[in-house]
């Protein structure tokens, strides 16, 4: 089990969410820690997996893919390892999540346009172990990902 964040792991993430690319210096800077102090616990950060990938920050829209969608999946349960297998093999899906209750599977997707879409959600429904599903373009973010108000 991961261990809580203290009051140093959340004035440090605060600054983070602040400035990403701030240097150890500059964090410490701001933060009124020690050097050694950021870089261990950013260290540590990194091997536990506190520290999500840099891909989370990069706009899709700006590679060419302006359309999101969540294609929520109903799937065959005895094949739903093949089936995120399967999917991580299509470019478009950006990420997967398992769930509880009407839908097995929540899977963002980016798209180029509307018929780039219709194409990525037939792959999806090419899946050996996809039951059926049913896609939602996203029209707008209302709340962007965020962490800093949990801290």
């Amino acid at each position: 089990m991961r261990k809580i964040a203290d009051h140093t792991d959340r004035s440090l993430i605060r600054q983070l969410t602040r400035s990403p690319g701030a240097t150890i210096v500059a964090l410490a800077e701001a933060t009124g820690l020690a050097r050694n102090t950021v870089r261990a616990r950013l260290s540590r950060w990194d091997e536990d997996g506190t520290l999500r990938s840099f891909q989370r920050r990069v706009d899709p829209g700006a590679l060419g893919f302006p359309l999101h969608a969540y294609v929520l999946t109903k799937v065959t349960q005895r094949k739903l390892d093949q089936v995120g297998e399967a999917l991580s093999t299509i470019p478009e899906v950006t990420e997967v999540l398992g769930l509880s209750g009407i839908s097995d599977l929540m899977i963002r997707v980016v798209a180029r346009d509307a018929d780039d879409l219709y194409r990525i959600a037939g792959r999806i429904l090419d899946v050996d172990g996809v039951k059926r599903t049913t896609t939602g373009l996203v029209m707008r973010e209302m709340v962007p990902y965020r962490i800093e108000q949990l801290l």
